[in-house]
């Protein structure tokens, strides 16, 4: 610091002014060219500012005007829209006068029309007590004539006409019956061709084996065992009574269940193959017999529904169809012949728009009864009605189903066809067997239902059972009469038969005059 104030100090004072003057100068020439340059920014960010008033103020211009010309044409649309409603409500007036003006007219007509009536009906009146005079002195006139009353003449004319028209409207009712029977008869047939081509299934009729061949006597010993224990293991574990008997080379199983028979058969068999015939061995043959033979129902029962497109039907009710497969009906597989029903009523139940679905099932499941019908009283009908409500089967299907054997009314078209589908099949040539004895109770039954109208001379049941030919005594019953006798006695036989098919019932009225010349 010292050393600075003595430069000052030996500095000259002329030196010191012009470092004064200079820096004042300095100072005055930076702050000139700040405001020129101020100045100079300040005209360039007003022209800017200008520029943009302008171009903004152009932009509102051209808005406004567009908005104008979008309110003057929005005036424009209201203003046409007001003449046209204006115009609308005039026509409106105009057709409403118009209108009114008509039903007053109307209305007035209506006036005059019904004066006109009422004095129609005073005329009618009038007229009509006049005719009922004239009647009442005419009537007088034809009693004094006649000499009869006027209900004796009534019911004289009552009578001839009865018979004439009892007659006329018999030949009516035979040459209608002939047509409709004509026509019928060939729907039916082209119906039922139909469904059995489309379902042409081969019918072999099954028997219930109950014998098991022997390759010699000696294994009667083995069957048989030590003091009867293999015998005895064998009937305890199948349920089925076994015969050992004098028959040659053959045993024989006796049970009323078809499936402990083909369990015991199935396990029998088996042993004979192995050999080894002991009470351990019995009784594992006949596990694996009733595995076997449970695989089976349970396969058969899951292929019918898989084959018919059934669905939805709970397992249980399935196992229980699959037991069909080992019941057998005058020789017929009872589960083939409703698999058959089945297909035959959904054929039927589509060429008649009913519901195929229905019908198939109710056809399927129309003898499901029979597969328990040995260890549940009651008939199959019931059985079956009683398994699919319990398995919670459409009541349709139920109905569909119980009318199969008429123990209950049709309550619907596919009741009809599930036993139209059902009688098909038991009576195709070859489906069922029937023993002797059961067709001459048949045989029998047809001419005793016969005989036992009057006027009835004497019957014939011929063709199999498939038609019955009544002679009828000719004083006693008269043509009109003989159709009605045939029409009774086919009502008879189908309330008191079972028959597959049908029955022509034929009656004969003939009149023989016999003389003699000597």
């Amino acid at each position: 610091m010292s050393n600075i104030n003595r430069t000052f100090t030996y500095m000259n004072p002329i030196t010191l002014i012009w470092f004064f003057l200079a820096g004042l100068g300095g100072g005055s020439l930076g702050y000139i060219l700040r405001i020129y340059i101020s100045k100079k920014n300040f005209d360039s960010y007003e022209s800017k500012i200008k520029s943009l008033e302008e171009k903004h103020q152009t932009d509102v211009k051209k808005k406004l005007n567009s908005a104008e010309k979008k309110v003057d044409n929005m005036i424009d649309d209201a203003r046409k829209e007001a003449s046209n409603i204006r115009q609308n409500a005039i026509l409106v007036e105009k057709n409403s006068l118009k209108k009114e003006q008509e039903l007053e007219q109307k209305i007035k007509n209506l006036e005059k029309d019904k004066n006109e009536l009422r004095q129609k009906a005073d005329k009618v009146k009038s007229l009509y007590k006049e005719a009922e005079t004239f009647k009442s002195k005419q009537e007088e006139s034809l009693q004094k004539i006649a000499g009869l009353t006027k209900d004796e003449a009534k019911n004289i004319l009552i009578s001839q006409e009865e018979k004439l028209s009892q007659k006329d409207l018999m030949i009516q009712i035979e040459r209608l019956e002939s047509v409709r029977k004509e026509h019928l008869e060939q729907k039916a047939k082209n119906i039922m061709v139909l469904a059995m081509q489309k379902y042409a299934q081969e019918q072999v009729s099954e028997y219930t084996t109950t014998t098991i061949p022997l390759e010699n006597e000696e294994i009667k010993g083995k069957i048989i065992g030590k003091e009867g224990r293999n015998i005895r293991t064998l009937e305890n574990s199948t349920g089925v009574q076994i015969i050992v008997d004098d028959t040659p080379e053959t045993i024989v199983l006796s049970s009323f269940d078809p499936i402990r028979r083909t369990i015991a058969k199935l396990a029998v068999e088996n042993l004979l193959k192995d050999g080894r015939i002991q009470p351990a061995r019995i009784e594992e043959f006949v596990i694996k017999a009733k595995e076997e033979i449970h695989q089976k129902i349970k396969k058969a029962g899951d292929s019918a529904l898989y084959e018919l497109g059934i669905t939805g039907v709970d397992s249980k009710l399935a196992y229980i169809l699959g037991r069909l497969m080992f019941r057998t009906s005058y020789g017929q597989n009872v589960l083939m012949h409703s698999i058959e029903v089945a297909y035959l009523a959904g054929i039927i139940a589509s060429e008649l728009g009913a519901n195929v679905m229905i019908a198939k099932m109710g056809g399927l499941f129309h003898d499901i009864g029979k597969a328990l019908d040995h260890e549940v009283e009651g008939t199959h009908v019931n059985i079956g009605m009683m398994l699919l409500s319990k398995y919670n089967i459409d009541p349709e299907v139920i109905k569909a189903m119980q009318s199969h054997h008429e123990e209950y009314p049709y309550e619907t078209i596919e009741s009809r066809i599930v036993q139209v589908a059902d009688a098909i099949s038991a009576s195709r040539p070859g489906a069922r067997r029937d023993t002797a004895d059961n067709y001459i109770k048949r045989l029998g039954a047809l001419e005793k239902i016969s005989n036992s109208f009057n006027g009835v001379e004497r019957s014939y049941a011929i063709n199999a059972g498939r038609e019955i030919r009544i002679f009828v005594t000719p004083y006693k019953v008269s043509d009109i009469n003989a159709k009605k006798l045939a029409r009774n006695i086919a009502n008879r036989i189908e309330e008191e038969l079972n028959f597959p098919g049908e029955i022509k019932v034929t009656v004969i009225r003939e009149t023989r005059i016999i003389d003699y010349a000597r």
